[in-house]
């Protein structure tokens, strides 16, 4: 598999093959001859603002910038409005290699006696204290923030701050301690001037003229006194927290070209990802991950090789009546094991919808590896994904049904639609609620109510009717065989130690399932609520592929153990015990938002808990689904080659 990627990804590079929308574009100066298809013109788009001491993103308008609103916004995938993604024109346009001093952008006026002036100056200020970010583009590149961090080493951040705040005791938050002029207390200080650096790189041999490799950003705060000709050369802007009268912000921008013919073209993003130092950090992941892979494979071949060889043996030497009536352990159960579990309806739906966000996820993650899901495709992760679950309600409908007439179950009906709309149900109800309180607040991540209109029509026009069409097969085609009989009289369980009854069981078993992620689980978190640029999939993907191992080895031995304990309730029970790893989940989630996150705000707090709840839902189908058959497997295997007449 490993070599059949490579060679995927070396023949696109040689047949100079690019993604749809990210192929990459020549820049040439106006004055000069003109290649063919090259721009002059640099165009700069600004995104959403966000920030990690609020869940709530806002429109580049909502803080009353400089905006552009004569040209057409770019449209937007379905990816990037799940993710409040608002990219917008800018009035910053520039010529290429032609630099620029002091060049004055607009001047934003505010009147503290006027409401709407204050209101909007009011905002402003709310979004330094919490610290928001810009997010610029230029040729679908994030304009960086570079500074040192510790051990001598250059963070690049993908936006940089509105401005911040100076307390009452002195005491300078955020960007303010990188300037030792930020000194007035209880005080805002603007960033309203930026200088920016666009790196670029001539592809002299292919006549093809110049391509961006690098564009990044210093924030500056200047006074400005002269707002028709600015000279960036005044104190730091600052605005008093209780100033009232006239107030101005003139905004200006320098600009400077420098070729680089180190970077090509095609890996210009790696300054911003190697300015990330996750790589170690993930190796350590997958070492861990690795070890316990090793010991639950180690403990489930001894159980496969050992017991059950010795076992098997035994019972299929047995030839007398006397010998049968000292059977003992899991051939006890074998008139049992395969009798309907209660609430088998419910199970077959968890187990329908589990399959189709396993298959999902399978799918999403290995187009991510070919890159083809990259950071510079803005939200194609996202709508791979919902598109992707919304095709697959034929497996998910056959799955459910196909179990649920196994099962002896004749509400077939029901089972199709609990396996339509329960799942996704809870989902849409909870996002609709979150979509609710970000339409309150005015937050650009609130779903437009056309957007919701599609989402809804995808899902009714085409999941569903797929649901059905997959229930239609599932049920028309013959029960699953069993390899032995069920008896009539149910077999009374004995009494259970406390290691064998079911509660303990599905706690231990999802310990060791979660110890395999949480490393992985930790940059995931950081990538949503602090806005991290998430970009290892090929780590991704294998600790998907360590997760549903895990989940599956320690599910089996946990069932071996409930079946030799003459315990054959195990349907129920394989689906909890890896489930019940979605609980640590959501109790790691917990632990995260109190340890790691800064976010203050009711509004905020229950964005965080409900969209948590969300993946904490998702991510317990999922993992249920691998422990089911997983032990489905293991127990039809071990009864189909012992003799039971």
């Amino acid at each position: 598999m490993l070599r059949w990627l490579l060679g995927a990804a070396l023949l696109a590079r040689a047949a100079g093959f690019y993604l749809p929308g990210l192929a990459p574009v020549s820049f040439c100066e106006a004055d000069k001859d003109q290649v063919p298809d090259c721009k002059s013109v640099i165009e700069l788009f600004v995104n959403r603002l966000d920030s990690v001491e609020s869940v709530l993103p806002y429109e580049y308008t909502a803080f009353d910038f400089c905006s552009e609103k004569t040209m057409k916004r770019p449209s937007e995938n379905l990816g990037q409005v799940l993710f409040g993604e608002r990219i917008e024109p800018s009035p910053y346009k520039f010529d290429f290699k032609k630099s620029a001093v002091c060049q004055k952008v607009c001047t934003r006026k505010y009147d503290t006696k006027n409401s709407s002036d204050k209101a909007k100056l009011d905002f402003l200020k709310k979004g330094m204290l919490l610290n928001y970010q810009h997010h610029w583009i230029v040729d679908n590149m994030p304009v960086t923030w570079c500074y040192d961090v510790e051990d001598g080493q250059k963070f690049c951040n993908p936006g940089f701050p509105i401005g911040c705040y100076v307390t009452e005791a002195g005491r300078p938050k955020d960007a303010c301690v990188v300037n030792s002029n930020f000194n007035e207390k209880d005080a805002f200080y603007i960033f309203n001037h930026v200088d920016i650096t666009i790196h670029y790189h001539i592809v002299e041999h292919e006549q093809l003229g110049a391509r961006l490799v690098a564009a990044k950003i210093e924030p500056k705060s200047y006074e400005n006194p002269n707002d028709d000709n600015p000279d960036c050369n005044g104190g730091p802007k600052l605005l008093k927290n209780k100033y009232t009268g006239e107030f101005k912000i003139p905004y200006t921008y320098s600009l400077n070209f420098v070729e680089d013919k180190n970077i090509r073209w095609a890996s210009r993003w790696d300054y911003i990802l190697e300015s990330m130092p996750h790589t170690n950090i993930q190796w350590f992941s997958i070492m861990n991950s690795l070890v316990i892979v090793l010991f639950l494979s180690g403990m489930v071949a001894m159980i496969m090789l050992r017991t059950l060889h010795k076992d098997i043996a035994r019972y299929n030497q047995m030839d007398s009546v006397e010998d049968a009536q000292e059977e003992f352990g899991w051939k006890l159960v074998h008139g049992d094991v395969f009798r309907p579990p209660r609430k088998g309806m419910l199970l077959s739906v968890f187990l329908g919808s589990g399959t189709q966000i396993f298959i999902m996820t399978f799918v999403t993650l290995f187009f991510a590896c070919l890159g083809f899901l990259s950071p510079a495709n803005r939200g194609a992760l996202m709508t791979c994904a919902v598109v992707l679950w919304v095709l697959l309600g034929t497996p998910a409908g056959y799955v459910a049904a196909r179990l649920y007439k196994s099962f002896g179950g004749e509400k077939w009906k029901t089972n199709v639609l609990l396996t339509a709309f329960l799942c996704p149900g809870v989902v849409f109800a909870d996002f609709f609620v979150m979509n609710l309180i970000l339409w309150g607040e005015g937050s650009s991540a609130a779903m437009p109510f056309g957007t919701l209109v599609a989402i809804l029509a995808l899902w009714f026009c085409i999941s569903v009717p797929l649901t059905f069409l997959g229930a239609y097969f599932g049920f028309k085609k013959a029960g699953i065989e069993h390899p032995v009989r069920t008896n009539q009289i149910p077999r009374q369980i004995p009494q259970q130690s406390f290691y064998t009854k079911p509660f303990p069981g599905i706690v231990m078993g999802g310990i060791l399932p979660f110890g395999c992620i949480f490393i992985q689980l930790f940059f995931i978190l950081n990538s949503i609520w602090s806005h991290q640029m998430y970009y290892m999939f090929g780590f991704l993907f294998l600790v998907f592929i360590i997760l549903v191992i895990t989940c599956s080895e320690a599910t089996i031995l946990l069932c071996y153990f409930h079946l030799c304990a003459e315990d054959y309730h195990w349907q129920w029970r394989s689906f909890l015990t890896s489930g019940f790893t979605a609980v640590y989940f959501l109790v790691y989630a917990i632990h995260y938002f109190f340890s790691k996150l800064q976010i203050t705000g009711l509004a905020s707090t229950i964005l965080y808990f409900g969209y948590t709840m969300i993946m904490a839902l998702i991510f317990f189908l999922f993992t249920g689904t691998i422990g089911f058959f997983a032990c489905f497997w293991f127990v039809t295997k071990i009864y189909s080659v012992v003799k039971v007449d």
